[in-house]
């Protein structure tokens, strides 16, 4: 029978997670170019660049945010500063902090940086100060006053020999400090907006400066003049010079002399000529990607690049949190590292073994990782939000809907894992809402969108390998939120905020669809079956159809679940929640089930174990084994086969003794509940009687929960005590009559109350001559009468 049962998966566990790392701000990357270091609210994390795996996670106890971080020029020393005015020195490959200090600044602190020496520390602050640290005396060296706003670039000179500082603040002019006389020795003018980068020549003799002002400025630093101006048409944020000595034709470096690369607004990188002011060379922008011009905060817009010349690449980050590093000359995509993702809408399984994941996030991009190396590949194509995803059978070809209107086909190469447009469908007149695919085979898909129709797009049985209009055919409709196709490919069902759910037929392809039915009787918007399963409180729930039961909660986000989708066999699936987080979860049913009966296993033979240690009244060892089985009656049938024994009171007090601490605090866990009850109440207090006798207040106060289990047992043992005192007040009184006359007792009843007397009696007069009664309550449910008074 067992053999021929369905498997049902009804637990599942997490398997991996993908997490934001980086939120927006510095990015460093170590001189080995190892690790990339980035700040991700009260974290400066470190991501490993051969694994995309984060390997340090550096967090400020005071839970507040970072504004800057500093790592010095030998990798050794991490410094971060929070919105707390704290400063915090690291030992950041134990993730150890090794110093604390205030920072004498007066508001938070913008930007810091070490110097080539790696000991001294420059700090700008949002006060318009600049402090210098000496980080191995542990002390202020320079307080530089005379900025203008917030200063935020510090930068020194290569040359240490000279002592200089460079700075930048509100006012857009270029401060250098000599650190000798601590004096502003020059104000370098020329940029109309802030400055955001400075870059030296190896020699030190000159300096490129960018600015959101659109220029980039040529500095003569022995003459401290500028030599030229270069415009470079776009808001530029940061500046890289190119090295020189090497082969870099193929980005236009043909002659000797200073070049330097721009990143900026435009999203591209750039190389210009300083002698000639010319572009020599514009970054291919990336496949699928659309042309015009793009302003600040745009996602394709940059905002670091970074130099990494022993390895000889570039690394830009993007303005949605995206890391990617290219190799030169031929600026070639080497990684891609996405470092926010925020809400994530959607998410499905990808590729011949379910081995990547496709995700649509709160924007017109689209992300694949490779689940195995954490990897991800960027697609371009939408132009704004991608709001939903669907994957045919054999998981190469995929669909996405956006709000540009639009429906695009993508497949994966099954060798390479790239992916490229290969289909575009740009007829609705609206958002596109919702998607889904033919279930057995590539033949359509079908669209519904907030222009009150939905689309049947049939698939050419050649697939194109370049992006082109599809095939289409449609119908009136509503306005569809969310759209199924049956197994069969036959029937498709349509939701919508009119509150219909409508059944259609799918047709020969070309054919308009034939509505079947209307289906009323929702009383709100019509919800997607996915929120059967996920909901609004960050909780997955996995449901028994047949008997609508739950079988299973799976908790891990922090937020709205709007993604879920398994893997055609099952055995895995992966959620994603608008807190950002994707979650791959692994189905561990087989292996809860296998731990289970080796857990029921262990047990029946420890029961059995048991029972023969009681038989052979191996107490010690039978007490030890129930505490382990956690099965206090169990505990309690020991503790009173002990106290039966003859001289059973010692024989339980030599066993206590000798048991662990972590036992004893179970017992004493254990008799905070049989106290409560009257048949084993006396075992308890036996048992207490030992462990408040031989142990001393404050080890007893050491154990787990002793507090709360000291307190809980006051009040019964008050009660109990109360009863037994009235107890033994009764007997006494009794005894004291029945010594002091010759009386029999008796016991008559009248309703409810049991009279208990004392007959006095004669053997030659009438024995009811005297009597004397002392009525007792007497309930069906009191176990000990109580005298009246």
């Amino acid at each position: 029978y067992i053999a021929n049962c369905l498997y049902f998966p009804c637990s599942y566990a997490v398997s991996s997670t993908i997490e934001p790392f980086y939120k927006g701000g510095k990015v460093q990357i170590s001189k080995d170019e190892k690790y990339i270091f980035c700040t991700c609210g009260t974290r400066v994390n470190v991501l490993e660049i051969v694994t995309g795996k984060i390997v340090h996670s550096i967090e400020q106890d005071d839970q507040e945010d970072i504004t800057s971080f500093a790592l010095s020029l030998d990798d050794e020393i991490l410094v971060t500063a929070s919105k707390a005015l704290l400063l915090k020195q690291w030992e950041w490959k134990q993730a150890q902090c090794t110093r604390s200090w205030r920072a004498i600044h007066n508001v938070p602190i913008a930007s810091m940086t070490f110097d080539p020496t790696s000991t001294l520390l420059a700090t700008g602050g949002c006060d318009g100060t600049i402090k210098l640290w000496d980080v191995l005396k542990q002390y202020c060296t320079h307080n530089l006053k005379g900025s203008s706003g917030v200063v935020h670039l510090v930068d020194f000179h290569p040359d240490m020999s000279l002592l200089q500082l460079f700075s930048s603040a509100s006012d857009c002019t270029i401060r250098v400090w000599d650190l000798r006389s601590s004096q502003c020795v020059c104000i370098l003018k020329s940029h109309y907006s802030p400055v955001t980068s400075l870059a030296f020549t190896p020699d030190g003799t000159s300096m490129v400066s960018s600015g959101r002002d659109k220029i980039c400025t040529v500095w003569d630093l022995k003459t401290r003049t500028a030599k030229r101006t270069v415009p470079v048409y776009e808001a530029v944020e940061s500046v890289v010079l190119l090295p020189e000595g090497q082969d870099l034709s193929e980005m236009g470096v043909k002659t000797r002399g200073l070049h330097f690369i721009t990143a900026g607004s435009k999203g591209v990188l750039r190389v210009w000529e300083a002698s000639s002011a010319r572009c020599v060379f514009t970054q291919t922008p990336p496949s699928g990607s659309q042309g015009g011009e793009v302003e600040d905060g745009d996602p394709r817009s940059l905002t670091h690049c970074l130099p990494l010349p022993s390895s000889l690449r570039l690394a830009t980050v993007t303005a949605e949190h995206n890391i990617l590093l290219y190799q030169l000359p031929g600026l070639t995509t080497q990684k891609q590292f996405v470092g926010y993702n925020d809400e994530v809408l959607d998410v499905k399984f990808l590729g011949k073994n379910d081995s990547h994941i496709v995700v649509a996030t709160n924007s017109s991009q689209l992300k694949v990782f490779d689940l195995d190396t954490s990897s991800c590949q960027i697609l371009y194509g939408h132009t704004d939000t991608v709001l939903s995803l669907d994957v045919f059978k054999k998981g190469s070809l995929f669909v996405s809907c956006a709000k540009d209107k639009t429906v695009r086909l993508w497949r994966q190469d099954q060798e390479s894992g790239e992916v490229c447009c290969v289909g575009l469908g740009s007829s609705h007149a609206n958002a596109v809402g919702s998607i889904t695919c033919s279930r057995m085979k590539e033949s359509f898909l079908v669209s519904g969108s907030q222009d009150c129709t939905i689309k049947v797009w049939d698939l050419p049985d050649t697939v194109p390998e370049t992006d082109s209009d599809i095939l289409e055919g449609h119908v009136p409709g509503h306005w569809v939120t969310s759209v199924a196709v049956s197994p069969n490919d036959k029937l498709l069902a349509s939701g919508s905020q009119d509150r219909l759910a409508k059944l259609w037929s799918l047709g020969a392809p070309g054919a308009n669809l034939a509505l079947l039915g209307v289906f009323r009787g929702h009383p709100t918007l019509i919800k997607l079956l996915l929120s059967v399963c996920s909901g609004t409180d960050g909780l997955v729930k996995l449901w028994t159809i047949k008997t609508n039961e739950c079988v299973k909660t799976l908790d891990a986000h922090q937020n709205k679940v709007w993604g879920l989708h398994a893997t055609r066999k099952d055995d895995r699936m992966v959620t994603a929640s608008a807190d950002s987080n994707i979650t791959v979860w692994t189905d561990v049913t087989e292996v809860e089930q296998a731990e289970e009966q080796a857990k029921q296993e262990d047990q029946i033979l420890k029961k059995q174990e048991l029972s023969n240690l009681l038989h052979e009244k191996k107490y010690l060892k039978a007490l030890g084994l129930a505490i382990s089985l956690d099965q206090p009656h169990t505990v309690l049938k020991v503790i009173k086969a002990i106290r039966q024994e003859v001289g059973g009171e010692e024989q339980l007090e030599k066993t206590l003794l000798k048991l662990r601490q972590d036992q004893k605090e179970s017992m004493l866990r254990y008799c905070t509940v049989w106290n409560t009850n009257a048949r084993s109440c006396l075992d308890a207090q036996a048992v207490i009687r030992v462990m408040l006798t031989h142990l001393s207040p404050e080890e007893l106060l050491q154990y787990q929960g002793a507090r709360s289990h000291l307190e809980g047992l006051i009040p019964y043992t008050e009660r109990h005590l109360q009863r037994i005192g009235r107890l033994l007040q009764a007997s006494m009184f009794l005894d004291y009559i029945a010594l002091n006359t010759e009386m029999e007792p008796f016991v008559s009843s009248q309703g409810t109350v049991m009279m208990i007397g004392m007959r006095k009696w004669n053997s030659v007069t009438n024995p009811d001559t005297s009597v004397i009664e002392w009525p007792y309550i007497s309930h069906p449910s009191s176990r000990s009468p109580t005298l009246f008074a």
